[in-house]
């Protein structure tokens, strides 16, 4: 089959995605803040009901790079992308059961806050923006760079040019919605996003059922044929199959994303938008469902399109399977497309083009957040909140353009590398913090820097070692070969570094500063556990 998309589908997408664009613009000017509140910009009030906060929770949480990378690695690698989708909504589920309470009943605005809950002090709050800034600023070049790939791709251009203007434009587009719609206008793109992405996907799986008389076991038996490499497509360990330990490398892998997925700044951040501990719990809810069925979506889509397109075509077509999302729901309506076949179609990339969006716009609004609270409000003594809103805009601004003019420098790049390199600063630095902070009593300041500067280190040096970086045709830098750590995560050795480097310190500061900690920790134990006094800073 052709992968090409008809001139009619193309030109209904570029009208979709102008439509999307301004209507999501407008929606961010009229819900933005109409006056000097942080409250107002940072968590929108706290007036979202439990199902639209869950909503925007599951919009944050499923990116582009989940829905297009995940969506490839099951096309592509079969079984491995199922454990992968599995994982990625297992993460939110332990962000739910274990973290999101305390969470709430610690923090205000951002992260900082909730780990100055015990420990105030500048020094952590600077610590805590910078991984923000790290675990998020390579997922935003994934996106941005995506978009320009994804516009080319539907529109039909290769023009390199023309790429670069795409991600300037809707990088510009992306500022705006952190800027002036805050908290509640970026929770309404999220919204808008979430209803539009699973309304369509759902449809686009039946579709593909449909063509196989209902009978999920006929759809992964044609995938199978289809995949050139057999009954290993229904089997553990084809996507690491190159390696030296291509079991311990997957099972570091999902562990990687578990742990690190659903601690990242962006998605904890929505946390702080729920107005008790009861709200968060339903909320989490909403969102937990919302992501399973993602799952259930994402897995039909993808091994339809390995049934219906080929794995060889979608690999041809982008090594890393990014396409394949929209491959498989252009092969699900067959060769005679309908009109109201081709509209579904273009619902489908305008929902993946407003996930582009939405994404990019909450990780900026999340490193602005912190910028603005943490690092410029946390110097001055008593700073206004006029002038703390003004600093958190023009901190959009400062995240954003580096971001965007990063993204046109790696857009021909394996974008692999930078998801990867997020996800490992998640589980270990971000993680082993926040798990240290909200429940062990005797956890220490030297023990919170440690976490978070020795986790990030240890990814940021074992990171470029990785397969995904050099060493294979596939990775970020095929002509050359300096692998040397051979897995695709740096989650085996990082991840208990992180936690050990939080033991260490604390261990290190001694008893007494120990017996302190384990003290101030009891002072505010009711209000983190069991959110006995709503918080106020």
């Amino acid at each position: 089959m052709t992968t090409d998309f008809s001139g009619n589908a193309q030109a209904m997408s570029l009208v979709g995605f102008s439509a999307v664009a301004t209507i999501t613009l407008l929606l961010c000017v009229m819900t933005g803040p109409d006056r000097d509140d942080l409250d107002e910009f940072y968590t929108g009030y706290s007036s979202l009901s439990p199902m639209r906060n869950g909503l925007a929770i599951a919009g944050d949480y499923i990116s582009a790079a989940t829905v297009l990378g995940t969506g490839g690695v099951i096309a592509l690698f079969g079984y491995d992308g199922i454990v992968l989708a599995l994982s990625t909504a297992l993460s939110l589920m332990l962000l739910m059961f274990l973290l999101a309470e305390p969470l709430r009943n610690a923090g205000r605005f951002t992260m900082g806050d909730a780990l100055t809950r015990r420990m105030p002090g500048r020094a952590v709050r600077i610590a805590a923006c910078a991984v923000t800034l790290a675990a998020l600023l390579p997922l935003m070049l994934v996106q941005l760079a995506g978009t320009g790939q994804l516009m080319a791709f539907i529109l039909g251009f290769s023009g390199e040019s023309l790429q670069t203007g795409c991600i300037i434009g809707v990088g510009a587009l992306m500022i705006s919605y952190a800027a002036i719609g805050g908290m509640k206008g970026t929770a309404l793109i999220q919204i808008l996003k979430i209803v539009m992405l699973l309304g369509s996907g759902t449809v686009v799986a039946v579709l593909i059922l449909h063509r196989f008389d209902w009978d999920p076991g006929a759809l992964f038996d044609a995938a199978a044929r289809n995949s050139g490499v057999g009954s290993a497509f229904l089997t553990s360990g084809l996507q690491f199959a190159g390696g030296p330990s291509p079991d311990l490398d997957m099972i570091t892998a999902q562990l990687t994303v578990v742990l690190g997925g659903g601690v990242l700044p962006h998605v904890t951040m929505r946390m702080y938008t729920a107005s008790s501990a009861r709200q968060v719990r339903r909320s989490m809810s909403w969102a937990v469902s919302g992501v399973a069925l993602f799952v259930l979506v994402i897995t039909v889509v993808g091994f339809g399109a390995t049934a219906l397109v080929g794995r060889e075509l979608i690999a041809r077509v982008d090594p890393q399977g990014n396409t394949a999302y929209l491959l498989g729901s252009q092969a699900a309506f067959g060769a005679d497309v309908s009109s109201a076949e081709t509209f579904l179609f273009t619902t489908v990339t305008t929902a993946v083009f407003l996930t582009l969006l939405a994404s990019v716009a909450g990780m900026i609004l999340a490193c602005a957040n912190s910028l603005a609270h943490d690092v410029f409000a946390a110097r001055v003594r008593e700073m206004s909140p006029r002038r703390e809103m003004t600093v958190a805009r023009l901190s959009a601004l400062g995240v954003g353009v580096p971001a965007i003019l990063l993204a046109t420098q790696v857009q021909h790049r394996s974008l692999q590398p930078l998801v990867t390199l997020s996800f490992c600063l998640g589980a270990s630095a971000i993680a082993p913090a926040l798990v240290y902070s909200l429940f062990w009593r005797r956890f220490t300041r030297t023990g919170l820097l440690s976490t978070l500067i020795g986790g990030s280190l240890a990814v940021l040096l074992l990171m470029p070692g990785t397969n995904l970086v050099s060493g294979s045709p596939v990775s970020a830098f095929p002509e050359a070969d300096f692998n040397w750590f051979p897995f695709t995560t740096t989650g085996l050795l990082s991840i208990p570094l992180g936690f050990a480097c939080g033991w260490l310190g604390t261990m290190a500061s001694g008893r007494r500063k120990s017996e302190e900690q384990r003290h101030q920790y009891e002072a505010v134990e009711g209000w983190i556990l069991a959110g006995a006094v709503r918080r106020d800073h």
